[in-house]
């Protein structure tokens, strides 16, 4: 099982550059970008590695078997011919999920049915038993891709999203999705090397997933399982070989993360979570109101936040961007403030002209990540375009 086999990683739209990049830098090989899903290869190891690191992929897959159906006879025979009871064992739970784009099939869950169907039956004509469906918390994902002709089963080595960092244990309103802020953090050019500051901080996720980029700590080191741990190849002395090794690539942080919010529900949950995840001697947050503030650290501050825009809170819009702009204008000399917003309109109200917008989507919504650059000593107040 040392050999290299070929894998997929699920993104976000526009997060296809990060990742491809995350999994170069990890040494994956034959990485190629495509919509939403960069493919790559490399050996079991890798496998676990990527699950472990990776802050921008969603879901990993390992493609089982590729071919052309025409039929539903088709789809069963393929899927029947795959030798499921040396992947899985019997008394492991499993659900089906399909993706399709076909003019032949026109239903996915009927797809998964017929799949479904295909594999307990091979099951009894091996071993006589058939293992059990769990279709909201199985052992054992296994996902089908039809694109009209085109069909590919693999196994996802995830199970639940990799967004599902294991950290967070209290939410606020509409968290933002970790992958998501991880997403962000990296386009913004965050690395670690100076002070970080998320001025409406919520329940804290860009705080701690800035933390651990910064510390280089694994994405999902704190999930408690992957679904690759069912399978009956799974190697337990090599994945603990790989959580070792990617904890020994850790580094120290030499600067300050800070964290505001004015409600003190916020902040509460803010630091369960910095608990949780094992960041608390990098990470202060105070009950602030952030247009009462100014900056407190010297040197270069980079600050990532996810304002409110009207889907979550009820604010009068057009006052809460100006005062969002002034705010960075007279307090946050040598500044590089990146906010996520899906009001596009609000953005007008800001009075700084951005020097980057870089489309995104929020869960359904398109947003816009925008920088707003801050000049420091005679230019404070004012900023800088592209």
């Amino acid at each position: 099982m040392n050999s290299n086999f070929k894998m997929l990683a699920k993104t976000l739209y526009g997060f296809e550059p990060i990742l491809a990049k995350e999994l170069r830098n990890l040494g994956a090989g034959h990485v190629k970008e495509g919509v939403r899903n960069v493919t790559f290869e490399g050996d079991t190891g890798f496998l676990y590695k990527a699950n472990l690191n990776l802050r921008t992929a969603l879901r990993i897959l390992r493609p089982l078997a590729t071919f052309k159906v025409f039929n539903e006879k088709q789809l069963y025979r393929q899927v029947h011919q795959i030798d499921w009871p040396s992947i899985f064992d019997i008394d492991k739970t499993f659900a089906i999920d399909t993706t399709m784009h076909s003019e032949i099939f026109k239903n996915s869950m009927f797809v998964s049915l017929k799949a479904k169907d295909a594999l307990v039956d091979r099951f009894r004509k091996e071993v006589r038993k058939r293992p059990n469906v769990n279709s909201h918390d199985p052992d054992l994902r296994i996902n089908i891709h039809l694109q009209e002709n085109n069909c590919t089963v693999s196994l996802d080595s995830s199970g639940h999203s990799l967004h599902q960092r294991g950290y967070r244990i209290a939410t606020n309103i509409a968290p933002i999705n970790e992958v998501l802020a991880a997403g962000l953090l990296l386009m913004s050019g965050w690395d670690g090397r100076t002070h970080f500051l998320d001025p409406m901080c919520g329940s804290g996720t860009f705080m701690i997933e800035a933390a651990m980029i910064a510390c280089n700590i694994p994405a999902n080191v704190n999930r408690e399982s992957f679904a690759f741990q069912h399978w009956l190849d799974f190697d337990e002395t090599l994945y603990h070989k790989i959580i070792a090794a990617s904890l020994n690539r850790t580094r120290e942080f030499h600067y300050k993360i800070l964290g505001y919010d004015k409600a003190p529900s916020a902040v509460r949950k803010a630091q369960e979570n910095i608990e949780s995840a094992n960041l608390s001697e990098y990470i202060a947050v105070e009950r602030k109101d952030f247009f009462t503030t100014e900056k407190t650290v010297e040197g270069k501050l980079h600050m990532v936040f996810n304002p409110p825009y009207g889907e979550r809170l009820n604010i009068e819009m057009e006052k809460f961007y100006k005062k969002l702009g002034d705010t960075l204008k007279q307090g946050y000399a040598n500044t590089d403030a990146w906010l996520v917003t899906a009001n596009l309109e609000a953005l007008k109200h800001v009075g700084l002209r951005p020097s980057r917008k870089i489309k995104v989507f929020n869960g359904q919504l398109e947003s816009r990540l925008v920088r707003y650059e801050m000049y420091e000593g005679s230019k404070k107040g004012k900023f800088k375009s592209s």
